[in-house]
């Protein structure tokens, strides 16, 4: 009962870079380097027509500056997407192992099929990673099944089977951790550009409604504000789908990974043992 309570609570090693979990002070940390930028680089009195943040803009750092105090909103959502970017491709370059995946699958798929479980366990600890862990846990629940007494072939393959899936339900949420975020501002990004848009909109109305040459400046301020609002917004929610499938889309490569070494191990059990009687 011991043996097969153990094969069932695998043990998540801790190896390497595993992500960050307090995401909240990442978005923190971007808002207060964005606030800065806005400030300091953009509303720097250089640039702008006789060194006045109010009047017009001379170059493009300006013109972003006329963009409002939605700007430096956007630009906390792009730093916080360059900023989990960067955060999740460490985190599954450490879970993916040190080597490459396919070859780490098909060399474990080698060692199983020839019985070798200990070269198996071997090239698991060189390769290291979610991966790794997982075949490491459905190893030694195979090897403790061979000696697990009072139980059926049939009952034997399914510890094996149910000691991979809860290593892997056990790296998952790893793997999958600060991706709700990204998902998240795939859509926040353009609403929120949009709203910057509608707000240049209105004072570009309220320009026009004013009438008058002196008005040109409030006029072209607003069409700035909304112009550029509707940049980065769009650039935002770019920037953020294109993380969010490119990681997803490595998670399901290394899931795949993980059942067809998990199938091949409690299939060769089973080929390899008689029913006891």
């Amino acid at each position: 009962m011991a043996t097969t309570q153990k094969a069932a609570s695998p043990q998540k090693k801790n190896q390497g870079f595993q992500g960050i979990r307090a995401a909240f002070w990442v978005i923190v940390v971007c808002l207060v380097i964005a606030i800065c930028i806005y400030n300091l680089l953009l509303g720097n009195p250089s640039n702008f027509a006789g060194n006045d943040p109010a009047g017009h803009p001379t170059n493009l750092l300006g013109t972003i500056y006329k963009g409002g105090i939605v700007v430096p909103v956007i630009h906390t959502l792009l730093l916080t997407v360059i900023a989990l970017s960067i955060e999740r491709w460490l985190a599954l370059n450490t879970a993916f192992g040190k080597g490459s995946l396919a070859k780490f699958v098909a060399n474990i798929k080698a060692a199983v099929a020839k019985g070798d479980f200990n070269a198996a366990q071997q090239i698991c600890d060189k390769q290291r990673g979610s991966v790794a862990n997982v075949v490491s846990a459905s190893i030694r629940a195979y090897k403790e099944m061979e000696t697990a007494p009072g139980l059926k072939k049939a009952q034997k393959v399914a510890k094996i089977q149910q000691a991979h899936e809860e290593a892997t339900q056990l790296e998952m949420p790893t793997l999958q951790m600060n991706l709700p975020i990204l998902a998240t501002i795939v859509t926040l990004g353009t609403l929120t550009g949009l709203l910057g848009t509608v707000i240049g909109m209105i004072r570009s109305f309220q320009a026009l409604a004013a009438g008058g040459g002196g008005d040109s400046l409030a006029l072209s301020t607003g069409i700035s504000e909304a112009l550029i609002n509707t940049a980065f917004g769009i650039l935002t929610s770019w920037c953020s789908v294109i993380a969010y499938n490119t990681f997803t889309n490595k998670i399901d490569k290394l899931t795949y990974a993980l059942d067809e070494v998990g199938y091949t191990i409690a299939q060769t059990y089973e080929a390899n043992h008689t029913e006891e009687a």
